[in-house]
């Protein structure tokens, strides 16, 4: 279940705004707020069986979105491919030390300084 909630509350940060208004609030409650589908029911007035249809209707569409679009894929290899530059200029920072080159040193944390500051914005995209 902790699984279902990461993914389709990543799925709701990249492409929430994309699904109708009740969707969009039955999401929220459901995946941010943790209610229940009798409890979103009372606060949208709906029947919790018409909760739970725009629930799945939501997933359904969340999922085919993602498909379609593959944004979060995507976010996901970048940051793989992040960290492997963060370990490199670890790598290259290793040799700089070594051979006491400052230069290198100082273009290897230029370089950590970046790759940090582009996986800091990108999980605020998702927050």
């Amino acid at each position: 279940m902790i699984e279902k909630m990461i993914k389709f509350g990543t799925l709701f940060d990249f492409y929430g705004n994309l699904l109708s208004v009740r969707q969009y609030n039955v999401m929220e409650m459901f995946y941010l707020q943790d209610l229940s589908l009798s409890e979103i029911g009372i606060e949208l007035n709906i029947t919790r069986q018409g909760v739970y249809d725009n629930l799945k209707r939501a997933e359904d569409n969340l999922n085919r979105y993602e498909d379609i679009l593959g944004l979060v894929e995507k976010f996901k290899e970048n940051n793989k491919d992040i960290e492997k530059i963060l370990n490199i200029a670890k790598d290259i920072n290793k040799i700089a030390i070594t051979k006491n080159d400052i230069e290198i040193l100082n273009k290897t944390k230029v370089i950590k300084d970046i790759s940090f500051k582009i996986l800091e914005n990108s999980w605020e995209v998702i927050d």
